[in-house]
């Protein structure tokens, strides 16, 4: 029997919260739904939000997310009008390298991984045509 179990939202450390929202929602096209509390919210998708804390952060968290093949290619290729450091694998980051194909929770994907400005780990794959 399958779990109905979803994750709902997360908190993530920032350093810098609006340096950290102007990049997720300039590569990753995510919109800010304002502030809760110490927190400012980032709509993920419809069942799940990210509330970015400003508490400061040495970075290290892992985020991979799932993209419509087009998704994908645009962010892929805002990377690189951005200069932003990629690579191939979460060890590979700043290789210029890639996409790969990965394991990932609906199988093999192509990916692409890169930081965000408080050096979490970003991932983005593509399981297929969409």
């Amino acid at each position: 029997m399958e779990s109905s179990i979803k994750l709902d939202h997360t908190i993530v450390n920032v350093n810098n919260t609006e340096e950290s929202v102007l990049f997720w929602s300039k590569i990753l096209g995510l919109k800010s739904e304002g502030t809760s509390g110490p927190f400012t919210v980032l709509r993920i998708s419809e069942d799940l939000t990210f509330l970015f804390a400003p508490w400061g952060t040495e970075g290290g968290s892992h985020f991979a997310f799932s993209l419509s093949e087009s998704e994908f290619e645009s962010v892929f290729s805002l990377l690189k009008k951005y200069d932003i450091p990629y690579g191939d694998s979460f060890h590979t980051v700043g290789n210029q390298q890639g996409p790969s194909e990965e394991e990932g929770a609906k199988g093999l994907g192509k990916t692409i991984y890169f930081n965000d400005p408080n050096k979490h780990l970003l991932e983005i794959r593509a399981y297929g045509k969409s």
